[in-house]
């Protein structure tokens, strides 16, 4: 596949971030006839039609790396499948300890430190924002969502914690609104995620707020795109959760992630800014524009080696596949790893099931038919979200199997990854079981 530079694309950032939010392989298992048993350890020849769906990416060099991983329960191995190279220009291999941009798989991070401070009575499931953050009381509702933000009504209940964890709060997002709303979050620098730090054609030249406070408030001044409570519409609350858990904590948001998550985790490789002395480890970024690929944030000169102005907690993350394994192993194991007390089973269990207010309309929606968590979405056993850079994670609670895809591209529908992965780990199942039977 052609590579070029990145002044020859022309893209959005509506583009760049859209995603269907898929889940990784696990959410697809728990809807096929197969259990645990089938699944022999050594997964490297058990997935071949997996293997063979990664191999081809990387071959025909539509990507520079497609890299799995999976585990069962608490088993401290991370199996992989699929490989490549950290950059397309580079011979560099990647592995478990490669770092990638992950993007929206913040999110269950973020909803699952929310959690920890609902367990501690620090914060209520159902408690209004605005005891934590007066900021949002007496919110204001736009008439039309896309339209004039002089034309509001009164929001009729307020914002709550559980709406924050579940998009429903009727907050807006900068790659998902539209017209007056998504020009003022420009203005006020209410970014939804880090790209590059090269100017990017078709991208707006935006300075993002000067700290989560202010971005928080910010955020405040402006009206929402629907009444709480009423539509699931992905949007930058998990991003004011990041706030929330300051205020409180009592502690800045990347510290409470690093003490009550990341260190007890054993996650030694997440961080809203790669340290300098881990550039050798970063992947590269590319885009996908009309069957061409190019350098969008190359690991050479990442935006994610800069401190951010805002720490985003729906979106700012960059991390390992070993340490996302690790923190997927931690919810397996209900709160626990390596006999360490993360968070409580209690907190897992609420955290991981369907959180989704009853009067939600989902209709049109990504979670039509399905549920959502804190931070990600819960249907059936599973529970996970997908990153904006193509990646993947869930846990099977009934299977015991913890799952994750490994890539860096942006538009993630760029390629029909997700669905042929999902595919390909059905047709392995199904040889899986066949020779169980011949055994």
């Amino acid at each position: 596949m052609p590579v070029h530079d990145l002044a020859s694309a022309a893209l959005s950032r509506r583009a760049l971030f859209r995603q269907s939010a898929l889940l990784a392989g696990g959410a697809a298992l728990s809807s096929l006839p197969f259990g645990r048993q089938l699944l022999a350890h050594d997964v490297a020849e058990n997935w071949p039609t997996v293997a063979a769906m990664a191999n081809r990416y990387v071959s025909e060099r539509k990507l520079a790396n497609l890299f799995l991983t999976f585990g069962w329960g608490q088993e401290d191995h991370a199996h992989t499948v699929g490989g490549g190279t950290l950059s397309l220009a580079k011979p560099e291999q990647v592995d478990i300890n490669s770092l990638y941009r992950i993007y929206s798989m913040s999110k269950p991070i973020t909803g699952m430190a929310t959690m920890i401070l609902i367990d501690e009575g620090k914060l209520g499931l159902d408690q209004p924002v605005a005891e934590i953050l007066p900021a949002f009381r007496d919110m204001r509702v736009l008439v039309d969502p896309a339209g004039s933000l002089n034309d509001t009504v009164p929001a009729n209940s307020p914002i709550t914690i559980r709406q924050l964890l579940t998009h429903t709060s009727g907050l807006g997002y900068q790659i998902i609104s539209k017209g007056p709303l998504q020009a003022a979050y420009n203005e006020q620098g209410l970014v939804g995620g880090r790209v590059s730090r090269m100017p990017i054609p078709g991208f707006p030249n935006v300075t993002p707020a000067p700290g989560l406070a202010v971005w928080a408030d910010r955020l405040a001044e402006l009206p929402l795109m629907y009444q709480p409570a009423t539509k699931w519409s992905y949007s930058c609350s998990i991003d004011l959760l990041g706030r929330v858990i300051e205020v409180a904590s009592g502690m800045e948001f990347e510290a409470f992630l690093k003490k009550r998550i990341f260190d007890p985790c054993g996650m030694t490789s997440t961080w809203m800014q790669v340290p300098a002395s881990e550039a050798h480890r970063l992947t590269d970024n590319i885009g996908v524009l009309g069957g061409n690929v190019f350098p969008l944030d190359p690991a050479a000169n990442s935006i994610f080696f800069d401190k951010p102005e805002v720490p985003a907690g729906g979106g700012g993350l960059v991390s390992s596949p070993k340490d996302y394994d690790r923190f997927l192993r931690m919810l397996l194991g209900y709160g626990r790893i390596d006999g360490k007390f993360v968070m409580s089973e209690e907190a897992v269990k609420v955290g991981t099931s369907n959180l989704l207010p009853a009067t939600v309309d989902l209709t049109g929606s990504w979670m039509e038919g399905e549920g959502h968590g804190a931070g990600g979405r819960s249907t059936g056993s599973t529970f996970g979200w997908g990153g904006a850079a193509g990646t993947l994670a869930a846990v099977d609670f009934d299977l015991d199997l913890r799952s994750c895809l490994w890539t860096q591209y942006m538009p993630s529908e760029a390629y029909p990854i997700r669905d042929e992965f999902l595919a390909a780990m059905e047709v392995d199942l199904k040889m899986m079981r066949a020779r169980k039977k011949a055994a």
